[in-house]
């Protein structure tokens, strides 16, 4: 039965991923420069570009189809329905039971099939580069991203995220090394999927080291405003899973309202926390070989079949 309390928090989810998502990468890419010691761009940027650009009027090629028309609002959607399954601030969320684990990893692999049929679509050079490239990170790094939620599906016994969390998160303290392994794994696959450095590098337009940037440089206006939205609300999506799964502590549980109104500044708190750890890695990485990504998953892979492993040798 869907509570008032489940939709207050479904609704609020919702809003605070559409409005916190710039935020989370202005506060990266802040912290960044903090680490390089410049100014930075300050923590509004990414509001103002995206502002910006739904005020201009779009230019689309000639032999643009529908693909390309349409591909920035299907993955704006998919980012919204993956933020909506993740729990963030209470686990009864009335939309967590039409989607599990295995969905939300599908929800990804239809927005990156949108996006890179997008770029092959006007038949540029850049394009159809980039497209190949994402669909290369994108078969390696889905079956890392598999094995690391069903690590913690097997410890909760659901592929449920919302009974996950819940289940973590009333268990007693303690380390579990499968999921140590399971974190690293996943550290590496966000980098990976988010196009952060060491796989990829969002600030250049260099044609041989661009993955996302080469996909979307045909796009402009209110499109690029929503792919540019929709790579915040990623990031912010997958840090989301990585705080629930592994630090699912102040997410409220059974419709608290107590532990509702605590659960969004542990949020913020965690988010704030995650991205300055997230500006550390890419300072002190450097920007890969392209060919060296299949080696970067790989081993991501590895890590998070060991997880699995390890969890059914030693945890059970």
């Amino acid at each position: 039965m869907i509570s008032w309390s489940g939709v207050v928090a479904q609704v609020t989810e919702l809003a605070l991923a559409v409005l916190l998502a710039p935020l989370l990468t202005g506060w990266v890419n802040q912290c960044r420069a903090w680490l390089q010691n410049k100014s930075g761009p300050g923590l509004l940027r990414p509001y103002r570009t995206i502002r910006k650009l739904f005020a201009k009027d779009a230019v689309i090629a000639t032999n643009a189809s529908a693909v390309f028309r349409t591909a920035p609002y299907v993955v704006f959607a998919c980012m919204l329905v993956a933020a909506a399954i993740v729990p963030t601030l209470a686990t009864d969320l009335p939309f967590s039971i039409a989607a599990d684990a295995i969905a939300l990893v599908g929800i990804f692999a239809l927005a990156r099939v949108f996006i890179s049929l997008a770029a092959m679509d006007v038949g540029t050079a850049f394009g159809s580069l980039g497209a190949r490239r994402e669909m290369m990170i994108g078969f390696l790094a889905e079956p890392a991203l598999l094995m690391v939620l069903f690590t913690a599906s097997l410890i909760s016994q659901s592929t449920s995220l919302a009974t996950t969390v819940e289940r973590l998160a009333r268990m007693e303290f303690a380390i579990f090394p499968s999921l140590a392994f399971a974190g690293v794994a996943f550290t590496m696959v966000s980098l990976a999927e988010n196009a952060r450095i060491p796989v990829d590098n969002p600030a250049t337009h260099l044609e041989l080291t661009m993955i996302h940037e080469a996909m979307v440089l045909e796009y402009s206006a209110r499109h690029l405003a929503l792919i540019e939205w929709a790579a915040s609300l990623k990031l912010f999506v997958y840090s989301c899973i990585g705080i629930s799964i592994f630090f699912p502590f102040g997410i409220s549980q059974g419709g608290d309202p107590l532990g509702f109104a605590y659960a969004l500044p542990a949020l913020v708190f965690k988010l704030a926390v995650g991205g300055a750890l997230l500006a550390v890695i890419e300072t002190v990485s450097a920007k890969m070989r392209i060919f060296r990504a299949p080696e970067f998953l790989g081993t991501a892979f590895m890590l998070a079949v060991l997880a699995l492993l390890i969890h059914a040798l030693l945890e059970t």
